[in-house]
């Protein structure tokens, strides 16, 4: 990095390029818009290519601009951690794991498929819970160390995410005791006559369970849908309807009494991945949540 460059001039580009303007900046820092937009041309001599570019009454970032912008993001959720990162290793030493939990992953798998690093010494572990695309744009400016979904990431060039195969389960249905005799008379056509309850289209899952029901030409009787999976079972387990789940929980499921297995959804399964920022995960525990080589 030439001697030149200097992190304050990056912050105050930085500044404006998330206010859109000077004036904005300027305002946003307690400084006089000339200083502001001094120390932004500094930074720009300092890299050799106009980083700004007038845009209306405002401004717009240039294709230099653009990809100084992704590093300075980078630098600055990095540097927004410090503190935190620092006060946690002084007060309470230990290993830390930072989770995004993708909303379309079955809650009651989250803990089977962390179970090989819960019992890690002086386990620090956080668990953020969030829409899949907003997880993966945390996870490429490095504030989770893992991502765990129900679906590979997209490819995008810019992220350069690697999505890592934990495995999969079945799904099979559940129903309320209310329910269950019902829900076995004649399953699966017994799902258009009794009240269904479903995952979101958010969850990879449910298309595959669409495509189940019209294979079999069932047109299900569908009484409520939920983003959350533990929702959906808390619903279903209080008799609003018949259910699907990851055959992975089933001892969790049934084990208060309150639901029943049905029977197997077909063939239709449910996915596991941990998404991290390197295809050789470094992190040693991401690498323990990775099933072992064959």
């Amino acid at each position: 990095m030439s001697q030149d460059f200097n992190y304050r001039h990056l912050y105050y580009f930085w500044v404006v390029a998330k206010q859109g303007g000077m004036a904005r900046a300027a305002g946003r820092l307690g400084m006089a818009v000339q200083t502001v937009s001094t120390q932004v041309r500094e930074l720009e001599q300092s890299l050799g290519y106009a980083l700004l570019k007038p845009a209306g009454r405002g401004l717009a970032l240039t294709e230099a601009g653009l990809a100084a912008m992704r590093q300075a993001d980078q630098i600055f959720a990095l540097g927004e951690q410090l503190p935190g990162v620092v006060r946690d290793a002084a007060v309470a030493p230990g290993v830390r794991l930072v989770v995004g939990i993708s909303e379309g992953l079955p809650k009651l798998a989250v803990r089977r498929l962390l179970q090989p690093v819960i019992d890690t010494p002086r386990l620090r572990l956080l668990c953020h819970e969030g829409e899949f695309d907003d997880l993966l744009g945390d996870l490429a400016l490095h504030r989770l160390d893992v991502v765990l979904a129900d679906r590979a990431a997209p490819p995008n060039r810019n992220l350069r995410l690697y999505s890592h195969p934990l495995g999969a389960s079945p799904l099979a249905w559940y129903a309320p005791l209310a329910l269950l005799a019902a829900a076995r008379d004649g399953f699966p056509q017994s799902l258009a006559r009794l009240p269904v309850l479903l995952p979101t289209a958010h969850a990879a899952v449910r298309a595959r369970i669409d495509q189940w029901f019209e294979r079999l030409g069932i047109a299900p009787n569908i009484v409520g849908e939920f983003e959350d999976s533990a929702l959906l079972v808390t619903f279903g387990a209080a008799g609003m309807g018949v259910f699907p789940a990851v055959e992975l929980v089933d001892d969790k499921l049934t084990a208060a009494g309150e639901v029943q297995r049905v029977a197997a959804c077909g063939e239709v399964e449910e996915y596991f991945f941990a998404i991290a920022t390197e295809k050789q995960v470094l992190h040693p525990l991401v690498q323990r949540l990775l099933p072992a080589p064959r």
